[in-house]
């Protein structure tokens, strides 16, 4: 009990508000006061070895506690028998023993008052029923405790500014702004060691393992309100909670960016999903439509996910979508100019003291419209006097420049002179796509220390500023939106009656008159509509509802009612409704003899206009999945509709699917 009122404290003290929402920094996980590791071993090779190896090489400031009942000293440090017999408090403990001790330990370290478990080990749901009840024991444990557990079968956690390595990576980043969460441990360990290659720093890096505890919102939530991650990159293999997800991310959007590459899209891959994490694979069209409406970035692959990474992390956004592109060579300016409009961009078009001060700098042979060419024999001033004129135009939001090496280049220069551009125009977006090998290597990496991105192609370079561009846009569409939508004068009491009445017909779906009931309800227009269980009751109803009338069909077996001569239009007269119903009956007994047939439905003709559909769907992660587009028999054809999670949804993002 006292553990957990101290959990509970720390709780209290670490949450801070994004957009009226309460978020947990998770302080106590990325910035202990004391560490211990479960399973710590002398012996090179053993996960507790690297582990603790890890702890101590990053420089952790704070007490480590090595746990191992066979020791005396673990890489120089004391070791104790058991977490009981750690002489102080514990902020977070690092479990690298064996899978069928581990829920003991948990017990242990819930009753000593850990607050955090990072349980490395393997052997829980991935590998089956006896694993899945093991990780259900796990987590009632941390639950029971309330203690926060990241895992199990994980590679653990990094903060590089406290800093803090609890994982058996082979390399420790180098700081950084950008938060990766991944629920991929393997794939996380690859990232690390080539972010050194690359010289790409992160603020945090969490493996997510089961997801047992906490999870992707958890941890989303906390780089939120954590003043030194200013990216949030995902990978993941499934959600746990979609609504959650929805809720948390549609309020970090509008300050700091998530952009998550979500695997499992294809059957093969959300089979090799589930049987990897035993994930969940939900519909992908509800994952892309989730992402979309609360401003998440789904990159398409690791390489498009860095890149946009890269731009994020130390470019401002761009008031608009003009861009100016600065080149050396023609053929990839016209690269950049067709990937600019094929990704929704705009070519500014510069003013007139830009193309005069231009033309009055450049070499006549120079191209002094956009795109700015300043020729293959281009010194770094050439560069830097165009770079100045373009940046100071008002009609310039984002600047690319490319470089490819030709005689006289000078790279790193250039790149000095591109950087100091940026310093006085901080306001500008600016990117570059230096085409070239180990000429370009020390530039490209001068740039990305300075914020600048640079890439080897001009494809990914307006893929990049693309991103910064669609992010902006959501910022500003984010500030004016109102979320949720309310209504007046509803019905629901006619809702359940219809409802029940369909239950005791053992029914799973509506027939057309009892739908028509229901959307009346919820106030909704349509056409008047009446069931007829007869020639002379239909000929009624066509006089209650008004002529011209349509004649359906009522059965739930038959869906598509014209496949079986189940429908009769314009008609005008009750001698037509009346030889209408009688025909309609011949037809369907004709060609579906078993069919349930409850009558046929007279609805009033409405004029000709366009013929819509509007659908909701229960996604299983996201919860109602709400569809609207072209209907009719092209509905299937041409599939021009557009989808929203109904969570959340406001006015002007049903504008938009309109």
């Amino acid at each position: 009990m006292t553990c957990l009122l101290a959990k509970e404290r720390d709780r209290a003290d670490l949450r801070l508000t994004m957009g009226g929402m309460k978020m947990s920094q998770l302080t106590s996980l990325f910035e202990p006061q004391a560490v211990a590791v479960i399973g710590a071993s002398n012996k090179a090779g053993k996960l507790g070895h690297t582990v603790i190896r890890n702890l101590i090489e990053c420089g952790y400031p704070g007490r480590i506690y090595p746990v191992n009942p066979g020791a005396q000293t673990v890489l120089g440090y004391p070791a104790y028998p058991s977490i009981e017999a750690v002489p102080g408090p514990v902020d977070l403990a690092v479990i690298v023993i064996p899978a069928p001790g581990v829920v003991e330990v948990a017990r242990r370290c819930g009753e000593k008052g850990v607050r955090y478990l990072v349980v490395i080990t393997a052997g829980f749901k991935e590998i089956g029923s006896e694993g899945s009840k093991r990780e259900r024991d796990l987590a009632a444990v941390c639950q029971r405790y309330g203690m926060g557990l990241v895992g199990p079968n994980c590679l653990g956690i990094i903060d590089t500014h406290t800093p803090l390595n609890v994982t058996f990576a082979p390399r420790m980043p180098r700081r950084g702004n950008i938060a990766f969460f991944s629920q991929s441990g393997a794939l996380g360990a690859a990232i690390l060691d080539w972010s050194v290659a690359v010289d790409l720093g992160f603020s945090r890096f969490v493996s997510l393992g089961n997801k047992a505890g906490l999870d992707e919102v958890d941890f989303i939530a906390a780089a939120a309100t954590d003043p030194k991650t200013e990216v949030i990159l995902c990978y993941l293999e499934n959600i746990s909670d979609g609504a959650r997800f929805v809720h948390t991310a549609r309020e970090v959007t509008r300050e700091k960016p998530i952009i998550v590459i979500k695997s499992g899209v294809s059957q093969a891959g959300a089979r090799a999903a589930s049987s990897h994490t035993g994930a969940l694979a939900g519909s992908d069209v509800a994952y892309e439509t989730a992402f979309r409406q609360c401003g998440v970035f789904r990159a398409e692959s690791m390489e498009e996910l860095f890149d946009l990474a890269l731009a994020f992390a130390g470019q401002p956004l761009p008031r608009g979508k003009r861009v100016a592109v600065v080149t050396n060579a023609g053929g990839p300016g016209i690269l950049a100019s067709d990937a600019i409009e094929l990704n929704g961009l705009e070519m500014a078009r510069f003013t007139k003291e830009t193309t005069e001060g231009l033309r009055a700098s450049l070499p006549p042979e120079a191209s002094i419209y956009n795109p700015v060419d300043v020729l293959g024999d281009a010194m770094p001033e050439r560069y830097a006097v165009a770079l100045e004129y373009v940046a100071r135009d008002a009609n310039v939001d984002s600047i690319l420049v490319l470089l490819t090496p030709q005689a006289g280049t000078m790279p790193e220069e250039t790149a000095r002179l591109m950087i100091e551009t940026h310093r006085r125009y901080p306001d500008k977006v600016m990117a570059a796509a230096l085409m070239g090998g180990e000429t370009v290597e020390r530039a490209t990496v001068a740039l990305k220390q300075a914020g600048i991105p640079a890439y080897f192609a001009p494809e990914r370079a307006v893929a990049a500023v693309a991103g910064l561009t669609r992010y902006a846009g959501f910022r500003r569409g984010a500030a004016r939106r109102q979320d949720g939508l309310t209504f007046a004068g509803l019905k629901p009491e006619t809702v359940e009656e219809v409802f029940r009445k369909v239950r005791q017909d053992r029914r799973v779906i509506l027939l057309g008159h009892e739908a028509a009931a229901v959307v009346e309800a919820y106030g909704v227009p349509c056409a008047a509509t009446r069931l007829a269980t007869g020639p002379e009751e239909a000929v009624a109803a066509a006089h209650t509802v008004g002529f011209p009338v349509v004649l359906k069909v009522a059965s739930p077996q038959i869906v598509h009612k014209t496949d079986v001569g189940g429908v009769k239009v314009g008609l005008k007269t009750p001698e037509a409704v009346y030889r209408g119903y009688l025909d309609i009956l011949e037809s369907v007994h004709r060609h579906l003899p078993q069919a349930e047939v409850y009558g046929v439905e007279v609805q009033r003709m409405m004029p000709p206009g366009i013929e819509l559909i509007v659908g909701v769907t229960r996604d299983l992660q996201f919860g109602p999945l709400l569809m609207f587009g072209l209907g009719g028999i092209y509905v299937d054809l041409l599939r021009d509709v557009s989808f929203r999670l109904t969570h959340g949804l406001s006015r002007e993002e049903v504008k938009e699917m309109v």
